[in-house]
């Protein structure tokens, strides 16, 4: 899988965010970091990164990262490896012999939900709930359709969407400025789709997609509350795979999901649709940090230690 926050695309959102970026490569590996500000100072990320092919590779890589943040003056390296076979148990042994250590959170999933379409898609259908099957099948006879747009202008049917869903739920969504400038970097470029289904001439449902060289990550999705009945997400989604597997992509990645055994967690509900569209889990090993400027860093994470202690001290 090529990870679409990895790729050149994803340097052109960052960039025209006004943040600074950086590209480097090597035999086998490859990164894109950003530099961010943080209580330690300025860091170092590389979100689903470093790529590497081997671990070797991946030494070498870290090698660069850090040579990079000495020069840029960076507190830390954070990074979240997603390759060179960190997809088991023995990855947290390999990252903190390295000196890694575990972040204080992941700021990426560590779980998420892939749909492979390197098949013929009726079977892609068969792995999905009979219900999704029969309302990607019959959704027309409610008048609805479904179409795509590349134009940055409409993303703002996605906003209202999930202005609605805020609201309704209180969870925060991604600001308007943020995803409208990133439609506006992507969309033209036709590495981001947005998939809207219609009622009537008028919009009930949209999803937002990027598009790496094998991979459609499923990105931002909301619906009309009027319209909720209707389901129009499920037949939506599907129509997003269905486009992928046209345009020869072999992945659709859903991202993140919940722990199975965690049914409170706030992803629960979310989690239980995404799995309802057939596919597998794949788990990273999360986010780490490696130390550069070690004073500071262990300053940091003093004070921040000592922040979570007072804060269960008053609760």
């Amino acid at each position: 899988m090529e990870y679409f926050l990895q790729t050149p695309q994803w340097a052109d959102v960052q960039r025209s965010l006004g943040r600074t970026v950086h590209e480097q490569s090597g035999p086998g590996w490859s990164f894109l970091a950003v530099e961010e500000k943080n209580p330690a100072g300025k860091v170092l990320y590389a979100p689903y990164g470093p790529i590497a092919d081997s671990l070797e590779a991946f030494d070498a890589a870290l090698a660069a990262l850090v040579a990079l943040a000495r020069k840029c003056g960076a507190a830390f390296v954070r990074i979240e490896p997603v390759s060179a076979g960190f997809e088991n148990a023995a990855s947290e042994t390999v990252l903190r012999s390295r000196g890694l250590r575990p972040a204080p959170v992941n700021q990426q999933p560590e779980l998420s939900w892939i749909v492979d379409l390197d098949r013929d898609f009726k079977e892609v259908l068969a792995g999905m709930k009979p219900v999704n099957r029969n309302l990607y099948r019959n959704i027309h006879k409610k008048d609805v359709t479904f179409r795509t747009s590349q134009d940055p202008e409409e993303i703002r049917v996605l906003l209202n969407f999930l202005h609605m869903t805020a609201k309704r739920s209180g969870f925060k969504p991604q600001s308007d400025e943020y995803l409208s400038q990133v439609a506006r970097s992507l969309m033209p470029a036709g590495a981001a789709t947005l998939f809207i289904a219609e009622r009537h001439g008028g919009p009930i449902a949209a999803a937002l997609a990027y598009d790496s060289a094998d991979t459609r990550t499923y990105a931002h999705a909301a619906l009309d509350d009027s319209h909720r009945k209707l389901s129009a997400g499920i037949p939506l989604l599907v129509t997003l795979m269905a486009d992928a597997k046209e345009k020869g992509l072999k992945y659709v990645d859903l991202w993140g999901v919940a722990p199975e055994d965690q049914p409170n967690h706030k992803w629960a509900g979310f989690t239980a649709f995404k799995k309802s569209f057939g596919g597998r889990e794949i788990a990273y090993p999360g986010t780490w940090d490696l130390p550069v400027k070690k004073l500071r860093y262990g300053a940091y994470q003093l004070a921040r230690k000592t922040r979570e202690k007072l804060r269960e001290l008053r609760s």
